[in-house]
């Protein structure tokens, strides 16, 4: 079962994109995410490969999310009005199997004070996600979200990525970093890239993707790059067409300016 779950968010290439919109758990219902329904219905014309979001969104618009593959967000976080909190997990096995998802996503920080409380989440999600036959992708962020490049190295996130494996993730996602082939090259499941935020330019952010992809990553897990732009069925397009197509940063921008 895991084997048909998987094979609805990764391509026969062993590439997937992945978009993400459980942002509004932290941030609010910022540019984008407003009217979800419209956003989903312009990223999965563009090619999306999946969605990564919220319990709400997923169950509300579940018609919408058909024709895609469906990753639950499994752990929270305080909202940007709120505390820091440990390290919750609101949803796992049981909601995903009701929505009809095929994998769970969690996030694990090494080097973080969170590090010991995020790898029992992981390791519990996934043992449970196992029995079941759905797929996990760990969110492994060195030092934690609000670490800067100084901490999220090659060496580090190659670290990070391969506790993620160790402990049951079926892929992980974790920022690019510059020398990323350190990363790809210890992992022996799929690393895919985090979006993050929103960069200078979207030559920028396209050329990043690019080199990743030249490194060996099997895709991105895109977020604000995504649904904060002008145009997200495009930014989508331009993405999928790097991912799947491996166009150049200049093809992908080309389509970026014709849609």
């Amino acid at each position: 079962m895991k084997t048909r779950r998987l094979g609805r968010i990764f391509r026969p290439n062993g590439r997937t994109l992945i978009v993400a919109m459980e942002h509004t758990v932290i941030f609010g219902p910022g540019k984008g995410l407003e009217r979800p329904g419209e956003t989903l219905a312009q990223v999965i014309a563009g090619g999306a490969d999946a969605i990564m979001t919220s319990f709400g969104i997923a169950s509300h618009f579940a018609r919408e999310l058909v024709p895609v593959g469906l990753i639950l967000r499994s752990d929270g976080a305080a909202t940007k009005l709120g505390q820091d909190v440990p390290a919750p997990v609101w949803f796992g096995v049981e909601e995903a199997l009701r929505l009809g998802a095929d994998a769970l996503c969690i996030s694990a920080y090494p080097g973080d004070h969170k590090e010991q409380a995020t790898f029992e989440n992981l390791a519990a999600v996934a043992r449970q996600a196992q029995t079941w036959g759905l797929a996990v992708q760990a969110e492994m962020v060195p030092g934690g979200m609000g670490s800067g490049p100084d901490f999220r190295t090659a060496e580090n996130v190659a670290l990070a990525a391969r506790v993620g494996i160790e402990l049951g993730a079926d892929w992980v996602k974790v920022p690019y970093t510059p020398n990323f082939e350190q990363v790809t090259g210890v992992c022996f499941k799929p690393v895919v890239v985090m979006g993050g935020a929103q960069r200078g330019s979207e030559f920028e952010f396209l050329s990043e993707l690019k080199a990743a992809m030249n490194s060996g990553a099997a895709g991105g897990t895109i977020g604000r790059n995504i649904f904060e732009s002008d145009n997200p069925r495009a930014m989508t397009a331009a993405i999928a067409a790097i991912i799947h197509s491996d166009a150049s940063v200049e093809e992908a921008m080309a389509i970026l300016r014709r849609k």
